[in-house]
């Protein structure tokens, strides 16, 4: 659960004060998929690097599963960013010279998780985003921009984060593998019951997530509930008729 109170960030130049996220407050609960969308200059990427501890607000507060990281020290900030949250970036930056299944097993290698139980966990999060046996024995080069994207979720995932932040996840994908990926992260909110916030400039992208924030010269200005698409029904479901519920 990600709630956000009355956010400011101001920078300082030789002109004066520039204020890039201006009063924001939002909240996106467990296992739900929310999307950022703005204009270049919208605040968007500043407002992901201070959910991410990357940066540290003027004012206000974020709260993670009920800690507030804005009152957290140096040395515990460090800890949020190594357990609590995992970063999607949109150019993977998985590291060159090791296996996708390295890749996935490092962060856990970190956050000192036992060697046997980092090779287990992380075989199994590559096969829960799609990744075979085969592919996970295979260096970054060797795989496809959709493979390696999957890759960056499970590594992830490789904490059991809180909250999984994606800075536009699918910006260097066709828009049909960026629509699998959509689909997996959608899928991952659920299953992981994990918090999932990207960052995007595609509204067709973010009309795909369960909540959309849209931002503008560093205010929100609209939340958006999205409907997701109605699933089909089974071929052996018989009709419903009017006025008549099932039980």
């Amino acid at each position: 659960m990600l709630t956000v109170q009355n956010l400011r960030k101001e920078f300082h130049s030789g002109a004066g004060p520039v204020v890039a996220v201006d009063n924001i407050s939002f909240h996106v609960p467990d296992g739900v998929f929310a999307a950022i969308v703005g204009k270049s200059g919208s605040g968007k990427t500043t407002l992901l690097g201070l959910l991410g501890a990357l940066d540290t607000p003027t004012s206000g507060s974020i709260d993670v599963s009920g800690d507030k990281i804005t009152s957290l020290s140096d040395r515990q900030l460090i800890k949020y960013r190594r357990d609590r949250i995992g970063f999607v970036f949109q150019a993977y930056n998985l590291i060159p010279n090791l296996s996708a299944l390295e890749n996935v097993m490092l962060p856990m290698e970190f956050g000192g998780v036992a060697k046997v139980e980092r090779k287990a966990r992380a075989l199994d999060l590559l096969q829960q985003v799609g990744i075979t046996a085969d592919e996970a024995t295979r260096k970054p080069a060797k795989l496809s921009g959709g493979q390696q994207q999957r890759v960056a979720i499970a590594r992830a995932l490789a904490n059991r984060p809180s909250l999984i932040l994606a800075d536009e996840p699918t910006g260097n994908l066709d828009s049909a593998t960026g629509k699998v990926i959509v689909k997996l992260l959608h899928e991952l909110a659920r299953t992981k019951k994990t918090t999932i916030v990207a960052v995007t400039h595609d509204l067709e992208i973010a009309r795909q997530t369960d909540l959309t924030f849209k931002l503008a010269d560093g205010k929100l200005v609209g939340q958006e509930r999205n409907t997701p698409p109605t699933a089909p029904k089974p071929a052996n479901d018989p009709p419903v008729k009017r006025g008549v519920v099932r039980v």
